[in-house]
C-alpha cells in the first residue's frame, strides 16, 4: 500500500467522518479503497454487538452487525512457542513484534501491503497430516503475561497467560475466534479448559465459539485482509476482514490480558500445532502490525515471537520506511530473505562501503581490525580488513568477521574457517549448530553464514573469493549502536569516535582515518580474531573513489553494474567494486536500499 498524498489525507478523514456519521447504521457511499475499508474496519470494530455472546457479520459500508452462525473452534490448537532453537524462517520464536513504548496495548491490527507473487499457500491440518491447499491461519498474538487465572497452578509464579486472535482457513471454510492459554499450569486444568502436554509441562487451552466465514478464503485475497483484537472492554473482541465483509466474535476475558499486553505479533502461519504455512516461490509481502496504546510514538521493534507455528518465508532487506497508518512496525518477508531478523540493519560490503544503521553511506579503506557495531556489553561485531596493495593500495576489503554474543565468540576466518569459542567447528552446507548459550549458527548454501542470539541480534556473512560481506541485524530498535556502523542519536549526518567526539558529514580525510577510524581500531587484548591469520594495519594515503579509476577500467566496470541492474544511486559505489574486486561484486547492490545520506564525494 502506497502512502497517501497529502491532498488525500483529508479526503480519507472525510470518508471516515461520513461513515461514522451516517444515520441508522448506514455509511454514506464512499469508494471501497484500501484506506476506506481499513477505516471502516476500525469503526465497525467499535460498534457494540447486539449481544454479549454470539457471532456477527457486517458488509461495507454499513455500521450495523447482523447475527450469523457460530461453530465450534478447531480442535487443533495454535500452540505457544516451546523453548529451544529458532529456525531461519518466520515463526516459532523467530519473529518481529510491536512493543508499546509506554503503557499497555488495548487494540492491535494486522494487515499486508505490497503483496507480490503470492499465488498459493498450504499447510497440514494436523501435525502428521498431508498438506492442504489454502490451509493457513492469521494470528494476532499477545505476549506471555502474568494472570490471576494461574492462581490454581502448581507454581503460580511460573504460570503465564497468553491470548490469540485467530482466523483459521482449512481450504473449504474459515473460522474467526479467540484462543486463551495458561502456560506451565502443571496440574489438572480447571473445568472448561482442555489439557495439552508440551514437553513435560501441562498447558491449558480454551477458545470462544467461532464466527463462520463461508466458503474458502484464498490466500490471494491477502491485500484485503485485516485482523484486529480488542481487550479494552468487558469482553475481548476479534474482527476479521476479507474485502468488504467483516466477521466477529467475542469472549469473556478469562485470562485478563488487559493489564499485561505490551507486545503484538501478527502474520500468516500454519494451521496449528507447530505446522508451517508454505508459500509458492516468489511470494513477498510487507507485514504491518499497528497498536493502540494511547500514544502516537512509533512502537519499539523486538525480534521475538510467541506462537510455535511458522511460514516458509524469510526476513527481507531492506527494512521499509515507516508510513501511515500508525503507530506501527512494518517488515518485509519473502523467499530470498537476507537477514535472520530485521528490526534494523547495517552492512559493510565491497572495498569497503559502510552503510550504517541510520542510513549513512561512506567508504572506509583502512586495514586492520575494527569494531563494526557494539550494543551495550552483550553484542559486538568486528571485521578484519586487508589492504588491496599492491594493485589497489588505497582500497581495502573485509577478510574475516567475528562476533561476541554474550560469552560466546564466533569467527569466520578468511571466509572459510568457522571458529566457535576458540575451537574450529565443521558445518556442512545446509547445516546448523545450536549452542548451549542459545546462539544459533546456520550455513545456507556453500558461502552464507547466519549467527543469531536469543535477543534477535544477528550477523549474515557472505564469503566471496578473497573477501566477505557482512550484514548486522538488531533484535531491538531503537537502541544505541557504536562503532563504524553507528551514528550518535541515530543521526545519519554524524559519526562518533569511541571517546564521544562527533564529526559532521562530510568528514575530512584526516578525521575519518586518524581520529574516528583510529578510535575504533580493536585493542589487541579485545580482539575476536586470535584464531585467524593476521593482516597488516594501515591507512590509505589518499581518498579512492570511482573517479580515481583509469577511464577505460571505470567504463568497463560501470557497464557491468548497469547490466546487473544496479540503481543509479549505487552506480559509483558498484563501479569501484566491479573494478577492484570483479564484476560479480555488482550483485550485492541490486535492490539495495538507497542511503539516507551519501557521505562520499560526488564523482564526475
Amino acid at each position: 500500500m502506497k502512502p497517501l498524498p497529502h491532498r488525500l489525507v483529508g479526503a480519507t478523514l472525510l470518508a471516515v467522518l461520513l461513515i461514522t456519521g451516517a444515520p441508522a447504521g448506514v455509511a454514506q457511499s464512499a469508494p471501497a479503497t484500501t484506506e476506506n475499508l481499513q477505516a471502516w474496519h476500525m469503526r465497525i470494530a467499535k460498534v457494540p454487538q447486539p449481544s454479549a455472546k454470539g457471532c456477527f457479520t457486517a458488509g461495507y459500508p454499513r455500521l450495523t452487525w447482523r447475527e450469523t452462525a457460530c461453530a465450534a473452534p478447531p480442535t487443533t490448537p495454535m500452540t505457544p512457542r516451546p523453548p529451544g532453537p529458532t529456525p531461519l524462517t518466520v515463526g516459532n520464536g523467530n519473529h518481529i513484534v510491536a512493543q508499546a513504548p509506554a503503557g499497555l496495548i488495548s487494540q492491535a491490527y494486522g494487515t499486508f501491503e505490497n503483496v507480490m507473487g503470492v499465488a498459493s499457500v498450504s499447510s497440514p491440518l494436523t501435525p502428521m497430516g498431508p498438506s492442504v491447499a489454502n490451509a493457513y491461519t492469521l494470528q494476532l498474538n499477545t505476549n506471555f503475561f502474568n494472570t490471576p487465572a494461574c492462581a490454581g497452578a502448581l507454581n503460580p509464579a511460573l504460570c503465564l497467560g497468553w491470548q490469540q486472535f485467530v482466523f483459521a482457513n482449512d481450504g473449504t471454510s474459515g473460522l474467526v475466534y479467540i484462543e486463551y492459554w495458561l502456560l506451565m499450569y502443571d496440574v489438572p486444568c480447571p473445568g472448561g479448559w482442555s489439557t495439552f502436554m508440551i514437553g513435560s509441562s501441562i498447558y491449558c487451552r480454551q477458545a470462544t465459539p467461532a464466527a463462520i466465514v463461508p466458503g474458502n478464503t484464498p490466500i490471494t485475497n491477502m491485500p484485503s485482509f485485516m485482523l484486529s483484537g480488542d481487550v479494552s472492554g468487558a469482553n475481548d473482541i476479534v474482527v476479521f476482514q476479507n474485502g468488504m465483509n467483516v466477521y466477529t466474535t467475542s469472549g469473556t476475558s478469562i485470562v485478563d490480558a488487559g493489564p499485561g499486553w505490551t507486545m503484538a505479533e501478527f502474520n500468516v502461519f500454519g494451521y496449528g500445532s507447530g505446522t508451517t504455512a508454505t508459500f509458492n516461490a516468489g511470494a513477498s509481502t510487507h507485514v504491518r502490525t499497528r497498536i493502540n496504546y494511547g500514544g502516537t510514538a512509533a512502537p519499539n521493534c523486538l525480534a521475538v515471537g510467541f506462537t510455535s507455528e511458522t511460514n516458509n518465508l524469510n526476513f527481507g532487506l531492506p527494512k521499509p520506511p515507516a508510513t501511515p497508518p500508525g503507530p506501527a512496525i512494518i517488515f518485509l518477508e519473502n523467499m530470498t530473505g537476507g537477514a535472520v531478523t530485521n528490526c534494523d540493519s547495517a552492512e559493510s560490503v565491497g572495498d569497503t562501503h559502510q552503510h550504517t544503521f541510520a542510513g549513512l553511506l561512506y567508504d572506509f579503506q583502512a586495514s586492520g581490525d575494527f569494531v563494526e557495531a557494539q550494543v551495550g556489553s552483550s553484542f559486538e561485531v568486528q571485521t578484519r580488513k586487508v589492504s588491496g596493495a599492491p594493485m589497489w593500495p588505497n582500497a581495502s576489503v573485509n577478510r574475516s568477521v567475528a562476533t561476541r554474543m554474550g560469552n560466546t565468540r564466533v569467527a569466520l576466518c578468511d571466509g572459510t574457517k568457522l571458529v566457535v569459542d576458540g575451537q574450529p567447528r565443521s558445518l556442512a552446507p545446509g547445516g546448523s549448530l545450536w549452542l548451549p548459550s542459545g546462539v544459533d549458527i546456520h550455513r545456507v548454501g556453500s558461502n552464507v553464514y547466519y549467527v543469531r542470539d536469543q535477543s534477535g541480534n544477528s550477523i549474515r556473512v557472505t564469503a566471496n573469493t578473497n573477501y566477505v560481506n557482512v550484514k548486522v541485524g538488531l533484535g531491538t530498535w531503537p537502541t544505541t549502536v557504536r562503532g563504524l556502523l553507528g551514528n550518535p542519536n541515530n543521526d545519519p549526518n554524524r559519526l562518533e569516535a569511541r571517546d564521544g567526539t562527533q564529526f559532521t558529514i562530510p568528514i575530512s580525510f584526516n578525521d575519518l582515518y586518524n581520529r574516528f577510524g583510529a578510535s575504533w581500531r580493536v585493542n589487541p587484548f579485545a580482539s575476536l580474531f586470535l584464531p585467524c591469520s593476521s593482516v597488516a594495519s594501515g591507512n590509505p594515503s589518499a581518498p579512492f573513489y570511482a573517479g580515481n579509476l583509469d577511464p577505460t577500467v571505470r567504463q568497463r566496470a560501470e557497464a557491468a553494474c548497469r547490466q546487473a541492474g544496479v540503481a543509479q544511486v549505487w552506480l559509483d559505489t558498484c563501479t569501484l567494486d566491479a573494478a577492484v574486486i570483479g564484476p560479480d561484486a555488482a550483485r550485492v547492490f541490486v535492490g539495495m536500499e538507497p542511503p539516507v545520506v551519501n557521505g562520499n564525494r560526488p564523482q564526475t
